[in-house]
């Protein structure tokens, strides 16, 4: 079982020294890694910690464009890891910044104004977690999970579960009516055998990504698979592996 392409990797890009290796550091290491594609998805301007400056994206358009002429042997593509919020929209992405991207991956993270942080920290971390309080949670975050999805047109909803407690039901439904691509990271521990076993009732499509921080880490994928087949997934399910 090899990974095809890695959609789900930052760079310093990503502000206060969150990524590590630079666009091209990473587009090398995919190389080396035999994959045949590769996104560079910093993470979405409203992040008030390691959001993107909106002004880098003609840059990092531009030199991602450049790399593709350098690499013709490898996909290189350009696009964010919005925060999911509670807005109107749904994502910390305005109209403008569209025309800079490939595709947009939006997930859930703690660090932005408009995403009930503070509540869902609490309750990640044990505090005042309980099954009505949970309930809640989830119905608060899978509202603005589906405004975001449907005011988007969102490549990867990037680790489902993760931080915030969602309705994966819902979510799962969604996305297969979308055609959102459900990811199983490695870098984080959801999509979790449970929520891949309520989601694959759907007809919904995975993805495995590495969620890389560090050029060292693009391309990997072995603990997605294995997840996906504690669950029993069918691997024809997963978009960017093959092989037996």
């Amino acid at each position: 079982m090899v990974m095809t392409f890695d959609y789900h990797t930052h760079t310093v890009y990503s502000r206060h020294h969150h990524g590590k290796g630079t666009i091209e550091e990473n587009v090398l290491a995919a190389r080396r890694a035999g994959l045949s594609g590769i996104a560079i998805t910093d993470h979405g301007p409203g992040h008030l910690f390691y959001g993107v400056k909106r002004a880098w994206l003609p840059r990092m358009r531009d030199e991602v464009d450049g790399l593709r002429e350098k690499y013709p042997d490898i996909e290189i593509f350009l696009g964010v890891e919005a925060n999911i919020i509670d807005t109107p929209a749904g994502l910390d992405l305005r109209t403008e910044d569209l025309q800079y991207l490939d595709f947009i991956l939006a997930g859930y993270h703690f660090g932005t104004a408009r995403g009930h942080c503070i509540a869902n920290w609490l309750y990640d971390h044990g505090i005042g977690r309980t099954e009505k309080r949970r309930e809640a949670l989830a119905a608060r975050n899978t509202a603005m999970t589906l405004r975001a999805m449907e005011n988007f047109d969102i490549k990867i909803f990037t680790h489902p579960g993760d931080k915030a407690p969602v309705d994966m039901e819902r979510l799962a439904a969604a996305c297969a009516r979308k055609g959102i691509w459900m990811e199983i990271s490695t870098h984080h521990a959801h999509l979790t055998v449970e929520e891949i076993e309520i989601c694959k009732k759907y007809d919904v499509r995975f993805v495995i990504s590495s969620d890389a921080h560090r050029p060292g880490m693009v391309g990997t994928y072995r603990a997605g698979v294995e997840r996906a087949a504690a669950a029993g997934l069918a691997m024809e399910r997963i978009v960017n592996v093959k092989g037996a």
